[in-house]
C-alpha cells in the first residue's frame, strides 16, 4: 500500500510558532528535532510492529526487546535482561537505567508483549490512511514504547540525558503476567521504589486525558452446596432449593445490591452446576436437584477499600442461605489499584503545562473506570504516577488495531518536554 508523505502546511508552521512561544530555546530545539527525526521513529515503529511478540512467543518478545535494547544502548543507558525462573513460562523484562543527581528519579514504563499469539492471524504495519496505520500492538503498546525513545532520543541529542536518573522497564507479559506476580513483578517494584515518579506509556485515550487512577483486578470463586435428590421434591422442607438456586439468589443478590457502586464491577464469567463436577466439566438431568454449583469471576475496584468492602458484603449475601444449601466465597489477589491520589494530580498539572505550552490544548484526567488494570498499578502506592501517555489509537486487543499517525510526533513533543522539565535541577 502507498505510504502517504505529509508535509507541515504553512498553517501548521504558523501555528507551531505560535504555540511555541512559550517553550524555551532549549525546548524548542527538542521539538525541532523530533520532527526531523520522525521517519525515523516510525521506521522503528514498523520494525518491532511486523515481529509477533505475543506473551507466549518468548522468542518474539526476546527478539524485540533485543530491538529496543540496542536503542538504550546507543543512548547511553546501562541495560540488562532479567530473566524469569522457567516455572512461570515468560520471556523476561528489559530494563535500562542512568544514574545522576539531576532533577526527579523517574521510572518510565512500557511492555514488549501484545495480546495477540504466535498462532493468530498476523497483521503486519500497514497504512489504512493518511492518518492511521495498523498493526499489532501498534497502540498497546509498541507505539508507546517508541513514543518514548523518540523522546528520550531528542534529550539525548540536545545534551539532556546527562546526570538524568531514569530507569526504563518493559516487562514481557504485561498483558498475562507470570504467576505468582510476587515472583514476575519483584525486580519491577523493588527498582521503582528508589524512584519518586512513574509514567506509563499505555495507549493514550486521545491527546486530552490521561491516567491519574487506574482500577484494580482480582478474583472470586463461589462454591454452593445442596441436597441431591428428585426434582419433584424441589423446595420441600427435606430436599430444600438445591444448589443452582442458591448460586441464582446469590448472584442476583450481587446484582441488586453492589451493581450501583461507581467504579465497582464484578463480573460472574464462568458458572457450572449438576449432580458432579469434575475438572471443569458438569454432568447432571433435568429430573435431578443440583447438589453442587462452582461460580468464578473478576473483581474490579477504584481502591483497596472499595475492594475490601465489596468483598464483606458479597460474603454478607453468601452467607444467608436458602434452605438445605451452604455456600462460601474465596477471593483471590491480582493487581491492586492505582488510586487518585493529589501526587498524581500535581503531576497532571505539569503535564497539562507542557500540553499548553505547545499549543496542544488542555490535559485532563481520564475516567478510572474506562481502563483496565496494568503494570503501573504495582507500584502505584510507593510513588506518583501518571499513565496513558503512549500512542493514541483505536481497537487494541482486537484485529485491527489501529494508531494515529498524525497525533504521533506531538505525543512524543509532549513525552520529551515532561520529561525534560521533570528532571531539571
Amino acid at each position: 500500500m502507498k505510504k502517504y508523505i505529509l508535509p507541515l502546511s504553512i498553517f501548521a508552521l504558523l501555528h507551531f510558532k505560535s504555540a511555541g512561544q512559550n517553550l524555551s530555546p532549549t525546548e524548542q530545539k527538542i521539538v525541532q528535532y523530533i520532527n526531523a527525526q520522525m521517519p525515523q521513529s516510525e521506521e522503528l515503529l514498523k520494525k518491532v510492529v511486523n515481529i509477533n511478540s505475543g506473551t507466549l512467543n518468548h522468542e518474539g518478545v526476546r527478539e524485540v526487546g533485543a530491538v529496543f535494547r540496542k536503542e538504550f544502548d546507543d543512548l547511553g543507558f546501562q541495560t540488562e535482561w532479567i530473566s524469569l525462573p522457567d516455572s512461570l513460562n515468560r520471556a523476561g523484562h528489559l530494563v535500562a537505567e542512568r544514574k545522576g543527581k539531576s532533577g526527579k528519579k523517574l521510572f518510565l514504563i512500557g511492555h514488549l508483549d501484545t495480546v495477540f499469539e504466535k498462532a493468530m492471524s498476523f497483521t503486519p504495519y500497514t497504512y489504512l490512511n493518511d492518518s492511521t496505520v495498523t498493526g499489532q500492538g501498534v497502540n498497546d503498546m509498541k507505539g508507546g514504547d517508541v513514543v518514548l525513545i523518540s523522546a528520550l532520543k531528542s534529550l539525548k541529542a540536545n545534551g539532556l540525558l546527562d546526570n538524568t536518573s531514569l530507569t526504563v522497564y518493559f516487562t514481557g507479559d504485561e498483558e498475562s503476567s507470570g504467576k505468582p506476580a510476587s515472583v514476575s513483578r519483584k525486580d519491577f517494584i523493588e527498582r521503582a521504589k528508589a524512584c519518586e515518579i512513574a509514567l506509563a506509556f499505555e495507549t493514550a485515550v486521545g491527546m486530552n486525558t490521561v491516567a491519574t487512577a487506574r482500577r484494580g483486578a482480582s478474583g472470586w470463586r463461589l462454591n454452593v452446596k445442596g441436597i441431591m435428590g428428585h426434582s419433584s421434591t424441589i423446595f420441600s422442607q427435606q430436599a430444600g432449593y438445591g444448589a443452582i438456586f442458591e448460586a441464582a439468589r446469590i448472584l442476583n443478590e450481587f446484582r441488586e445490591k453492589l451493581s450501583g457502586e461507581k467504579y465497582l464491577t464484578f463480573n460472574p464469567g464462568l458458572i457450572m452446576g449438576g449432580s458432579e463436577i469434575n475438572n471443569n466439566e458438569a454432568i447432571g438431568k433435568d429430573n435431578i436437584i443440583s447438589p453442587r454449583v462452582t461460580v468464578s469471576g473478576d473483581l474490579r475496584f477504584l481502591s483497596e477499600a472499595q475492594k475490601e468492602s465489596a468483598r464483606a458484603r458479597m460474603k454478607e449475601i453468601v452467607s444467608a442461605s436458602l434452605n438445605k444449601t451452604k455456600a462460601e466465597i474465596t477471593f483471590q489477589d491480582g493487581i491492586p489499584a492505582m488510586e487518585p491520589t493529589p501526587e498524581n494530580g500535581k503531576l497532571l498539572e505539569v503535564l497539562n503545562k507542557v500540553s499548553l505550552d505547545l499549543g496542544f490544548g488542555e490535559v485532563k484526567a481520564g475516567d478510572p473506570g474506562s481502563r483496565g488494570a496494568g503494570d503501573i498499578s504495582y507500584i502505584a502506592k510507593y510513588v506518583a504516577c501518571l499513565d496513558g501517555l503512549g500512542a493514541s489509537g483505536k481497537g487494541a486487543h482486537a484485529p485491527g488495531e489501529t494508531m494515529n499517525i498524525k497525533e504521533f510526533p506531538k505525543l512524543v513533543q509532549r513525552t520529551a518536554l515532561l520529561i525534560y522539565r521533570l528532571t531539571r535541577p
